[in-house]
């Protein structure tokens, strides 16, 4: 039996990206019989800045959507990362072991940092360390990612043999997985970046919660290109990315797709795959909200799966501060 970790940012509505990157995964590997932890990683939401009550709300939401998806609390710790005071800790000793080039280096990082000058967060450089120690604290031996994340896990890896190297077998290396279609799903209006909530126009991505008419305004404004034949090419980005959403909403082969609109255009295939994607969304979407009728409970769920989360979590940093010499 493996241990699997998957976590997500509460810093908004989670769309579809969010739920085949890594939702959908993690409810497969539970499964399969895994021993599984997924939670909603607040501290990190934080390295921007977020309006307290919406992030009260998006952490509610993130716990309504993984339930409604499937994740069942049974068989997966399902948690809030700030109620693991353990994560932040692992990360400060972490801190300690990371070179700071690695962190420059960091794609992310350059990016979000582009053009803002001295107002760049410390928390926002050292992001990745903190998402080391979530994974590091658990000995997790699989994390469920999108492409884009592959640049941290690789750093947490480097981590876990640097320290092990300093301090002796502390820290299981974790092992990456990503799924071969639909591990990045992009921007309904700039396909060349990664779906994001944080857009600036809502026109890019398409929330879990977005209705029939949104998807259908959102689908027929998405970016293709000039060509007339429909047929998965990834040099034709936007069309590449509709036909993935097709692929994965449907479960029908790209050469199936190509199949169904053979002297069709654009208009058609869109207005087609706005139906798919709303029936797909229709019955996740009436459990969310059911879920979200009774936050106690949601906020019952996510205390007793950090209760077991911190009992694990403080297990490995006994022995993390003993390895370290802090421990007398």
């Amino acid at each position: 039996m493996s241990r699997v970790l998957t976590a997500l940012q509460p810093s908004g509505i989670l769309h579809i990206g969010n739920y085949f990157g890594a939702i959908e995964p993690m409810v497969k590997m539970q499964d399969a019989g895994n021993e599984n932890f997924l939670f909603a990683v607040d501290y990190h939401a934080i390295t921007v800045p977020q309006d307290p009550e919406e992030l009260r709300k998006n952490l509610l939401f993130a716990a309504a959507a993984y339930l409604a998806a499937g994740v069942d609390p049974v068989k997966t710790t399902l948690f809030q990362q700030s109620r693991v005071p353990q994560h932040t800790e692992l990360a400060w000793i972490l801190n300690c072991v990371t070179n700071m080039g690695e962190l420059e280096r960091m794609t992310q990082y350059k990016d979000k940092a582009r053009g803002k000058g001295e107002s760049v967060t410390v928390g926002l450089f050292s992001y990745p360390v903190l998402m080391a120690a979530d994974i590091l604290l658990y000995n997790t031996d699989i994390v469920p990612v999108g492409d884009d994340q592959k640049q941290h896990l690789e750093l947490a890896r480097d981590l876990a043999e640097r320290f092990n190297k300093r301090f002796g077998e502390t820290f299981v290396v974790p092992g990456v997985q990503i799924r071969k279609t639909g591990a990045r799903i992009m921007a309904l209006d700039h396909p060349e970046n990664k779906m994001s909530k944080s857009a600036p126009s809502p026109k890019g991505f398409i929330s879990l919660m977005d209705d029939e008419k949104t998807v259908l305004k959102k689908m027929k404004s998405a970016v293709t290109d000039s060509g007339t034949v429909i047929e998965y090419d990834e040099s034709r980005k936007g069309l590449a990315n509709l036909m993935t959403i097709y692929n994965l909403v449907t479960g029908k082969s790209y050469e199936e797709i190509a199949a169904a609109y053979v002297g069709k255009g654009y208009g058609d295939f869109k207005t087609d795959l706005a139906g798919h994607v709303s029936a797909f969304l229709a019955p996740m979407q009436e459990k969310i909200s059911k879920y979200l009728a009774d936050p106690e409970e949601l906020k019952r769920i996510l205390e007793e799966g950090a209760e077991k989360a911190r009992g694990i979590a403080e297990a490995k940093m006994v022995e993390v501060r003993k390895v370290i010499g802090v421990t007398l």
